[in-house]
Parts: C-alpha cells; structure tokens; sequence
C-alpha cells in the first residue's frame, strides 16, 4: 500500500488541527509528527502534550517520529498521547531493539530510522521485529532540505533483503520529497513518502497527493505491503 504521511513541521501551528483535516481531507492516510529534542539534532519541535492535544481533532494515523537522546524515557509519554506509530532512531541509544519490543508490546507499530551516513545493513537483524524502516533522506532536524538522492540506494538496499528473506515491512522516506521525486523513492522499494513542504506549502494539497500517488504505480514489489491492521482502531487511546 502507498501511503503519504505529511510532516506536520511545514503546517501553520497556530491552527494546527485544521491543518490536518485539510490534508486528511487531501488523501492523507498519516500524519507525521517529528519530535526533536536539540540535544540528538540541532532543532526543537513539540512534545507528548502538544500530540495529546491535536489527537482530539482526528482520527488519522499519528506517525511519531523521535528525533530524541534515549527516546525510551518518553515512550509511554507518547502512547498515551495517541501515537499509532513510534519510530525511535537506530542512532539514538545503546539497545534500540529493546526499545522497539516495548513499543510492539503495547500494540503500537514500532520503527526504526537511520541517518544518510548509517549503513543499511545494521537494520536487517531486527527487520522481523518492525514494522516499518525509515531511511532519512536528508540529515534529520530541519525541513525543507532538498532529498539527497544516494540515501535511496539503501531503501533498495533493505527492500531487497526483505523480499529476499521473506519479510514483509513497509519503507518510509523522509527528506526533500516531491511529486518529481516520488517516482524515484518507490523504485527503489519505498512505500511510504513523508512530505512537509511540498504538501502544507502547495495551494492545493490533494493535487500533491494526487501526483505523489500517480508516481507510485510503477511501484516493482506489489501492492500488498503494508497491508497491516489499522493500529488506530486497534488501540485504545488515552
């Protein structure tokens, strides 16, 4: 399944909840929400309280994305927020697979990130285990950088050890994502595009949507990844 997951950084904040009505309302099937704590990358963002917040307005996939030092100090924090997805950063502590069976015990979808310089291969032990990997297509803290096109060849790269060995995972790309490039990122095995700029900045974000999910049908691994049980209706938030 192709999904468009909207960064919630390019939004206006001061009407936040609108903001996601409208791109849900665009053909949105996630909303992601990049956390960052300026210690892990030299940004901040917003934390539990704020996603605790703006989950009262929508039923939409909340794709929690932790750009944070020791993300397993807050993950309850971010469950009871209402995140339907946690993707913690290979980069971000000392066991990130401990991290990942915690989150996957309390019936969230748990992912795994990795920065432009990290190498794919340190994620194929644990691909069984997740749900989905993100490759960072850009170095994580700002939006609006442009997609650094090698960073692709390792979506192709755990694509190919995954229907190798059988394993059925989603790909998210994160970073400089566009119509023009969406094309690109699914060749080579991504299934899940993030998209801040290109989508909360255009006047009309349903024709984003719409060209990002035309890009997609040369997709070469089949329709049928990604075809999970919807976590948003399973868990019970609060």
């Amino acid at each position: 399944m192709f999904i468009v997951s909207p960064s919630i950084l390019a939004a206006d904040f001061s009407v936040m909840g609108a903001e996601i009505k409208k791109v849900e309302k665009a053909g949105a099937k996630y909303i992601h929400l990049d956390v960052m704590d300026g210690m892990f990358v030299p940004n901040m963002s917003f934390g539990a309280p704020v996603i605790a917040s703006v989950r009262k307005t929508s039923s939409i996939i909340f794709d929690v994305h932790l750009m944070i030092t020791e993300p397993q100090r807050y993950i309850d924090d971010f469950l009871k927020a209402g995140a339907d997805i946690i993707t913690i950063h290979y980069e971000s502590c000392e066991d990130p697979l401990s991290v990942i069976r915690y989150i996957r015990s309390k019936e969230c979808r748990a992912a795994i990130a990795i920065k432009p310089a990290t190498p794919p291969e340190v994620v194929y032990p644990m691909l069984k285990e997740l749900d989905m990997v993100l490759v960072m297509t850009v170095e994580p803290g700002f939006g609006g950088q442009k997609m650094k096109p090698e960073c692709l060849e390792k979506v192709r790269a755990i694509r190919t050890y995954a229907n190798e060995n059988g394993i059925d995972i989603d790909i998210q790309v994160d970073g400089g994502l566009t119509p023009d490039n969406t094309k690109m990122a699914t060749e080579a095995g991504a299934n899940v595009i993030v998209a801040g700029s290109a989508v909360f900045n255009a006047p009309k974000a349903k024709v984003v949507i719409d060209q990002m999910k035309r890009a997609s049908e040369l997709y070469p691994f089949g329709s049928g990844l990604g075809e999970r049980v919807d976590v948003g209706k399973v868990r019970k938030r609060g």
